[in-house]
């Protein structure tokens, strides 16, 4: 199979604002937004941002924000969100956001949208919500697009959304294929980890899918982690940091800002670490240039997917960008 496939494919980039040990959070929002100028500069087709809320690792707890601190600073990539977590919030206020960001950044913005909840008992305490308000989702979903339909049965209008286009996408864990499906939406699916899972999703979204305003036929989004680096080693070691994370925060049931590669490597690890750190390091497409285009060239003939929204997070910066210009060598060689 020829590399023809990964040109035809869209590539993206989810950056999760992820901080780094020792370094203060704003500097890894700023650098969300130095990532973002580099990626429209290397060709990838969007850029969307995380919500976390009260979380060590993540400084990304206003993705709309942002997202408007992104597409500022840049000109033609896409901009959104991956994404903003519709039970946290109330429908007319993500569509008054996204009515923001579209009006000022006018066929740019993306409003990728999930059904998680705050992720610990306090956080979600704190946003006044509970774990059964994720099994409403695609009601809340079907009422956010009502507002920029003007379809409101309140009598009250959402503006500046009203009457504009803001492509919508649905984060699909689980149950989000079907409600993507029925809803007729595009659909974000991860992680490129779970193979199995994510083939029986994407299935499932392509057999229910129901055409809509939003779109005429299915749309499929896959995401997760990409490393390209000169030796399948290097690759390894900008995974190494976030599969830490991963483990401690299974261990410890916090999630930590991201460490160095060498003090990972260099840490005494209980065995029930070392497990889960080792199998947080597999799976992932990592390598060489040539290695990552076969692994590339596999999932996408597996699954039919028309983008791939790369997820990557790492310490190290130089290294970080050095893998999304390989990576986009492979998709735009010309570039």
């Amino acid at each position: 199979m020829s590399s023809t496939v990964i040109s035809r494919t869209r590539f993206s980039v989810l950056d999760r604002s992820r901080t780094r040990e020792g370094r203060p959070p704003g500097e890894a929002l700023r650098d969300t937004v130095a990532l973002a100028r580099e990626a429209e500069a290397l060709g990838y087709h969007r850029f969307w941002v995380s919500e976390h809320h009260g979380v060590p690792g993540v400084a990304g707890s206003a993705p709309t924000v942002l997202a408007a601190a992104v597409a500022a600073a840049t000109r033609t990539i896409r901009v959104g969100t991956g994404g903003v977590m519709l039970p946290n919030h109330r429908s007319l206020v993500v569509a008054e956001q996204f009515g923001v960001l579209e009006s000022l950044f006018p066929g740019r913005v993306d409003m990728g949208l999930g059904r998680s909840v705050g992720f610990t008992d306090g956080v979600r305490k704190a946003l006044g919500r509970d774990k059964g308000d994720a099994e409403d989702f695609a009601a809340q979903l079907a009422e956010l697009l009502e507002w920029f339909t003007g379809g409101s049965p309140t009598g009250v209008r959402a503006r500046p959304a009203e009457g504009l286009t803001v492509p919508p996408f649905v984060l699909a864990l689980g149950e989000g294929a079907r409600i993507a499906a029925r809803a007729g939406l595009p659909m974000v699916i991860g992680d490129l980890r779970g193979r199995e899972k994510m083939l029986r999703g994407i299935d499932q979204y392509r057999s229910l899918f129901r055409p809509s305003r939003w779109a005429a036929e299915p749309y499929v989004v896959i995401s997760g982690t990409v490393a390209v680096a000169g030796t399948e080693a290097e690759a390894r070691r900008l995974l190494v940091p976030e599969a830490w994370s991963l483990a401690y925060s299974r261990t410890h049931g916090t999630f930590p800002p991201l460490a160095p590669a060498e003090s990972v490597e260099a840490r005494t690890m209980t065995a029930k670490e070392r497990d889960l750190y080792e199998s947080a390091l597999a799976g992932h497409i990592a390598g060489t240039p040539e290695q990552v285009a076969h692994e590339l060239e596999t999932v996408l003939k597996e699954t039919g997917a028309q983008e791939v929204l790369v997820t990557t997070s790492t310490y190290d910066r130089a290294g970080l960008l050095d893998s999304f210009r390989r990576l986009a060598a492979l998709f735009a060689p010309g570039r």
